[in-house]
């Protein structure tokens, strides 16, 4: 069901249960797997233990089907011109997803997102940096003697065009955290993510029990 969006009328007609039935089947083993998921300061520190230096930082957008009524508004992202929930994640320097953010309305920048989960604040104690793109510019207001927790790279200005050290210093980032759109591609892969039709209050879950299957899958 959750690898090829199967309705769950499909599945009643030839199995003879009812409709609620096989929803509450559903939700009951999402929610199993949800609990499974890690938190982010253990897995933060799992990578530490490993030897591990950084971790890849990202952001995504579900696309949910739209609604009507006002509390849908706040789902509409403007950025990418649809309805949807973002969700932040972080996997390690090859990929491998390793966690997920609560999910959040499509209006929330991932910033924003970020700020919620207190993901710097995780990140010194566990002496790792994040690698990151340039919409989490701003994330990390440490003090210039502090050695940052996010690392983006630089952006220009309208008056102020980058140099070329700058331009191949972005580069580098951007070939570094390359890997962190395999994570996304191997999430997006279980199509019931293509655009959720479920309360997105159960998104979360939804989410999260993804996690820990897709990496049951990657570590086969």
């Amino acid at each position: 069901m959750l690898r090829c969006d199967q309705r769950p009328d499909d599945l009643v007609g030839g199995n003879g249960i009812h409709r609620t039935t096989v929803t509450r089947w559903v939700r009951e083993v999402v929610g199993l797997l949800a609990a499974r998921a890690s938190r982010l300061d253990r897995a933060l520190k799992k990578i530490a233990r490993s030897g591990g230096g950084v971790v890849l930082l990202d952001g995504t957008l579900i696309r949910t089907r739209r609604r009507t009524g006002t509390e849908n508004r706040k789902n509409y992202s403007g950025k990418h011109r649809c309805h949807g929930l973002l969700v932040i994640a972080l996997t390690d320097d090859k990929g491998r997803l390793i966690w997920v953010s609560a999910v959040r309305a499509g209006w929330t920048s991932e910033i924003t997102s970020c700020r919620h989960d207190h993901l710097t604040a995780h990140l010194r104690p566990a002496g790792l940096g994040a690698i990151a793109d340039l919409g989490f510019v701003g994330l990390d207001d440490s003090g210039p003697d502090v050695d940052p927790a996010v690392i983006t790279g630089y952006q220009a200005a309208r008056n102020r065009p980058l140099t070329r050290g700058q331009k191949l210093s972005n580069k580098a980032l951007a070939a570094v955290r390359a890997p962190v759109e395999h994570g996304f591609a191997h999430l997006k892969n279980w199509r019931v993510l293509g655009k959720v039709r479920t309360d997105p209050r159960w998104a979360t879950a939804l989410v999260k029990g993804l996690l820990v299957l897709t990496n049951r899958e990657v570590s086969r």
